[in-house]
């Protein structure tokens, strides 16, 4: 099985416990996840914890999938990782890590992952899925932007 890797880092000019607080709310995945995914809570805690499970569905290209993650590590405001428990990937480990930096907050994304069915998996990654992930992950880097945008004090210093 091939594995594959997204690594991502983006400074936010908010708190780590605002940013951290913003991940920690399963009902906030929509706004950071594209349209084009028809993205659909199905299940979710309150609040999340180690072992908390989130259900969900979405579409990728007319394919209806129905994915469920595991929070298998909450360490809060600096860290957690979900990993797919049943979905589209062979595997799906994504690490969240947050750090306070230069006034605000340095978010951290590493996710491992591989697609299923050999050899076609291989190929449907490098004609489709790789490009979508990254597409996935901008969107999400637009959106923190604007959900996190400067201060007016820090925009106005």
């Amino acid at each position: 099985m091939l594995l594959y890797y997204l690594e991502r880092e983006q400074w936010l000019p908010r708190p780590i416990e605002e940013v951290f607080s913003f991940f920690s709310r399963p009902e906030n995945l929509q706004a950071i996840t594209p349209s084009w995914l028809d993205f659909r809570l199905v299940e979710a805690p309150e609040e999340l914890e180690a072992g908390a499970l989130i259900r969900y569905r979405l579409r990728w290209r007319r394919w209806p999938i129905r994915w469920t993650t595991e929070f298998t590590v909450w360490n809060p405001p600096h860290r957690f990782v979900d990993r797919q428990l049943s979905g589209p990937y062979a595997l799906w480990n994504h690490e969240h890590s947050f750090s306070t930096r230069d006034g605000g907050t340095l978010m951290r994304d590493y996710v491992t992952y591989a697609i299923p069915f050999g050899f076609l998996g291989e190929w449907t990654h490098t004609l489709l899925v790789k490009s979508d992930v990254e597409g996935i992950f901008n969107f999400r880097t637009e959106s923190m932007r604007k959900i996190f945008p400067p201060s007016v004090k820090a925009a106005g210093q």
